[in-house]
């Protein structure tokens, strides 16, 4: 369906607007990401030009890089004098950031300090300046704008939008810069003519606590024209459960007839799909994006599967370091200009943030190099590798889905664990899944789920055959076992996302009911 049929007296004068305005920038984006490699030259020149007087750019002597000619050169020298840091690498920085000094990380003071959870750091501050701002706000924008284009799908922009995120509550630090989650910072940056479509109102996205934010949303929204929803989606998922309790209603379609967009990013949408059409009452268009508190790193521009879009023009200057390399000390760092297709990289980003050879933690793989499109593919961190298999979340995901088309199950969630020491017998992977609706034959579902997994993981299937390990078995969890597990670790909804395998077992304790 073309956008000429699609959106006139459906989307009202904004849909009639958005169809030229997403074709010129859809054409816009295309051009200006046709060229990666020399997009990214340029965004670490000018990085290191603009940081060379800063605290940090005179200790890694930045003003030297930005007066080379070779652009080659430039990345071979930021990588000898930038080294990759983590959140505790960078933290001496950020300290003094906090304390209101100026110029440390990047010229003048950030504009706000983004607040995330770390996991051996405690709260992370993550600086967000004027100028690396709009690469989130413009990113989220460009994602929608792309899906208009390629769609002809503009209705969305006349009914209401709901973004389930965190407070847009700031608080200062002690230096004075606001400080807040970077959910509710963006939302200070709404455009004006999108505000009176959005929801929900300011004194509910203001409700610190999850689960009594879930349900005033749910109220404030059940009578509403409500058409694009956003969020990730295990939190997505709660708020149609509580809307259907609450209304009484058999699907979401029947209480929102014009329902037709999610967006989502940060977790893959397939292990959720079956669940959502269910809960839905069909299918709705989605549209992915790869946020991040430290830059907002790629979003969806085509069809669903065909990857993300690099933001390589946008302030952010990304590395790759080789999945199987990372935590050598002889790790590579690669440039856009030399990675490789079907790969896992992890990413590192510097920015006009003021960071640095930052280790995200994420882990990407390239389908297409020009332009740049990725594929998320888990967290470096989040792996399942007791026995030398190395299976990541990509791999679990996938498996799932294929074992869910197979059976008559609905699945929750779920999360995978080693069992290294059971009571008898070899040890295991143990798949710990809440199902909204259990197979009818759980051993068969748990073969499916393994045959899956082999032909994804060869390290796992020779695990198996030489009977190093025994076949996978799933625990079946009762309802609500995830929610209560999150919260029992202090991470309910907004930006935290559920982990879908581990190395050890203390997600497992917790989803068994142990502290």
């Amino acid at each position: 369906m073309s956008l000429h049929e699609n959106s006139p007296g459906r989307g009202g004068w904004k849909g009639r607007l958005a169809g030229p305005w997403a074709r010129r920038v859809r054409r816009s984006d295309l051009e200006r990401n046709a060229n990666p490699i020399s997009a990214q030259e340029d965004v670490l020149k000018s990085l290191v030009e603009r940081a060379g007087d800063t605290a940090f750019g005179m200790d890694h002597g930045l003003a030297a890089l930005a007066r080379m000619d070779c652009a080659e050169e430039r990345a071979a020298a930021f990588r000898e004098s930038v080294p990759l840091r983590d959140y505790e690498g960078l933290k001496p920085y950020v300290e003094r950031v906090v304390a209101g000094e100026r110029d440390v990380l990047w010229p003048g003071k950030p504009q706000y300090l983004c607040k995330t959870s770390g996991t051996t750091s405690g709260a992370k501050y993550i600086p967000l300046t004027g100028d690396s701002l709009p690469n989130h706000i413009g990113s989220a924008r460009r994602a929608l704008l792309h899906h208009v284009a390629n769609s002809g799908q503009a209705e969305f922009a006349g009914g209401k939008m709901i973004f389930l995120q965190g407070s847009p509550t700031l608080t200062p630090t002690p230096g004075g810069v606001p400080l807040g989650r970077l959910s509710g910072i963006v939302a200070h940056h709404i455009p004006s003519y999108l505000q009176r479509n959005r929801l929900p109102s300011w004194e509910t996205n203001c409700i610190e606590d999850w689960e009594t934010k879930v349900d005033a949303v749910v109220r404030e929204t059940a009578g509403q024209d409500l058409r694009l929803i956003s969020g990730i989606p295990s939190w997505v998922q709660m708020y149609f459960e509580r809307l259907l309790d609450h209304t009484g209603a058999a699907t979401v379609k029947e209480v929102f007839p014009k329902f037709s967009l999610f967006v989502f990013g940060g977790v893959a949408f397939a292990p959720y799909a079956e669940r959502f059409r269910e809960l839905i009452g069909g299918d709705v268009s989605t549209v992915e994006t790869y946020p991040a508190s430290e830059g907002f790193i790629a979003y969806q521009d085509g069809a669903p599967g065909e990857g993300l879009l690099v933001n390589a023009h946008d302030g952010l200057f990304l590395e790759f370091i080789p999945a199987n390399e990372y935590g050598s000390p002889d790790a590579r760092r690669l440039g856009l200009g030399e990675v490789e297709l079907g790969v896992n990289y992890a990413v590192v980003v510097s920015s006009n943030a003021g960071l640095w050879g930052y280790d995200l933690g994420d882990t990407v793989r390239f389908v297409s190099l020009a332009p740049a499109r990725v594929l998320v593919t888990g967290r470096i961190k989040h792996f399942t590798s007791a026995f030398g298999e190395h299976v990541i979340a990509e791999e679990v995901e996938a498996a799932m889905s294929r074992a869910v088309q197979a059976s008559d199950a609905r699945v929750v969630e779920f999360h995978v664990a080693p069992q290294v020491n059971p009571g008898q017998g070899l040890p295991y992977h143990e798949w710990f899944v809440e199902f909204s609706e259990p197979p009818t034959d759980l051993a068969s579902f748990a073969g499916s789920l393994d045959a899956a997994l082999q032909e994804r993981n060869p390290y796992y299937r020779d695990l198996i055959s030489g009977a190093v390990l025994r076949s996978a078995r799933v625990t079946a969890l009762p309802v609500g076992a995830f929610h209560a597990a999150m919260a029992r670790r202090g991470k309910l909804g907004g930006q935290n996302k559920i982990p879908r395998l581990a190395n050890d077992r203390t997600m497992a304790e917790q989803l068994l009911g142990h502290d």
